[in-house]
């Protein structure tokens, strides 16, 4: 149990009357649980400075101010927050006004975006009930019923009905720094179950990114899907082929690289979800048994990196993600007698080009993931200069990390990868010597292709004159 909800918990009904006094939940909303400051265990010493500011610049400009979603969540939980949100009844364009570092961004959902250095404060005004009046204050629908537009806004117990799920719907009060809990959030963090707020089946129509953030918070917070939450994920998972494959980038990210990448790709395939964003990989997991241990040794490299704090690049992710199907396109160019190195570029522009309809690649990792597949053609080929060569290449060290996964995987028989590590940390004289190695017996490297002679032609003999 977390320390200081005990009493909140154990007699939740006599407690919340002697604390809702005369708030009442509107007919059909939420029902508003206050939960004062002694009671619960989240102090402003957990908050950022940038973000203690922004609160009570808006507080003593008149207007409401809470701090919501994850950040109240994750310090319920004992986690320290990261990400700062605000949610208010300013508009946006008051938010600008107060704050000369803020820029409005967002067609979507427009929000402002206050800026401390680095830190970056997103504050939200309330949303409300989408409206079929006319002008700007309206939400617009496709006919599948996902949000296009919402620019409505309302009032906290509005704001509350119209977040995804019951543990992001909590909101810290500046004023009197008590926690508001429109939907059994707190109960729900106590039993760790993540459940969407309202039908599950609309609101995944709404926006089908839900699905995701379902399985996200699910892997990153150990917590189990509500039965109602999971019911519908593997039927309406088509939904996420209407997503635009810019956000489904972002989505992936957050996905992959959050130091829980593993448990998100097998919830990603338990329920379907999977194929949508990679189409090919999954078609690829039948033909090529070793497919799937690569992409999980890549997650598992990916979370122990995260989680000690080093740096990350989604090049090498997407590079393990999309090097099955390469494979066998690679694989079936090289049957209808392509050579291998165009073999494999074909293959990879086949594949990229097909991926790029489901989930964005942004050139500045695309272009990396492709010399890390390119240099697997070229580590075995390390007679003379060559050797010198690939290990100047700038992707080497990430090509040679994706060796050892290949082999690690059992794509590849071992042996290649521990003869790169040696002649990385080896001298001058052992490099010569492993370099002769390879000359002596070429095993991993192959045969350079033997010169064809010309064969001369017998002359003729032709008739002397006589």
């Amino acid at each position: 149990m977390i320390k200081g909800f005990t009493r909140f918990l154990q007699s939740p009904g006599e407690h919340l009357k002697s604390l809702f006094g005369t708030q009442d939940a509107p007919a059909g909303g939420p029902v508003l649980r206050i939960i004062p400051r002694e009671d619960h265990p989240v102090s402003r010493q957990l908050f950022s400075d940038s973000a203690l500011k922004v609160l009570y610049r808006l507080h003593n400009a008149g207007f409401e101010a809470f701090l919501v979603g994850g950040c109240i969540r994750d310090a319920l939980l004992g986690r320290q927050p990261k990400d700062f949100d605000v949610a208010t009844d300013a508009t946006p364009e008051e938010v600008r006004d107060l704050f000369r570092n803020s820029r409005l961004i967002g067609r979507r959902f427009r929000i402002v975006h206050v800026r401390f250095g680095r830190e970056v404060i997103e504050v939200t005004t309330f949303r409300g009930k989408p409206s079929e009046d006319d002008g700007q204050n309206v939400a617009h629908q496709s006919d599948d019923g996902m949000l296009l537009r919402d620019n409505v806004w309302g009032n906290i117990e509005e704001d509350a009905l119209r977040r995804d799920f019951s543990i992001n719907a909590l909101y810290y009060n500046i004023a009197d720094f008590s926690i508001h809990d429109f939907a059994d959030g707190v109960r729900d963090i106590e039993s760790r179950t993540l459940r969407l707020i309202g039908d599950p089946a609309t609101r995944y129509r709404e926006d089908p990114v839900r699905m995701l953030r379902a399985i996200r918070f699910a892997a990153k917070l150990d917590f189990q899907l509500d039965v109602e939450t999971e019911a519908p994920l593997e039927e309406l998972a088509p939904l996420l082929l209407q997503v635009p494959p810019a956000r489904l980038f972002d989505e992936v990210l957050k996905l992959f690289m959050n130091g829980y990448g593993v448990e998100t790709y097998h919830l990603l395939r338990d329920y379907g979800l999977f194929p949508m964003l990679f189409p090919e990989t999954d078609e690829a997991f039948d033909e090529l048994p070793w497919a799937d241990a690569v992409i999980e040794r890549a997650l598992a490299s990916t979370d122990e990196r995260v989680q000690q704090d080093r740096p990350v690049t989604p090049a090498f992710l997407f590079a393990a993600l999309l090097w099955g199907p390469v494979q066998l396109r690679q694989r079936a160019h090289e049957q209808e007698g392509m050579a291998p190195i165009p073999a494999l570029q074909a293959a990879s522009q086949r594949v990229v080009s097909r991926q790029l309809q489901h989930v964005a690649i942004p050139k500045r990792f695309s272009l990396p993931m492709r010399d890390i597949w390119d240099l697997q053609q070229r580590l075995p080929k390390r007679r003379g200069k060559r050797a010198f060569q690939t290990r100047e290449h700038p992707r080497f060290r990430a090509a040679f990390d994706f060796l050892l996964l290949r082999e690690a995987a059992g794509e590849l028989e071992p042996g290649l990868g521990d003869w790169w590590s040696a002649f990385q940390k080896a001298d001058e004289h052992e490099q010569r010597r492993l370099l002769g190695k390879v000359d002596a017996d070429p095993a991993g490297s192959p045969a350079p292709r033997k010169r064809r002679r010309r064969r001369r032609r017998k002359p003729q003999n032709t008739p002397s004159d006589s």
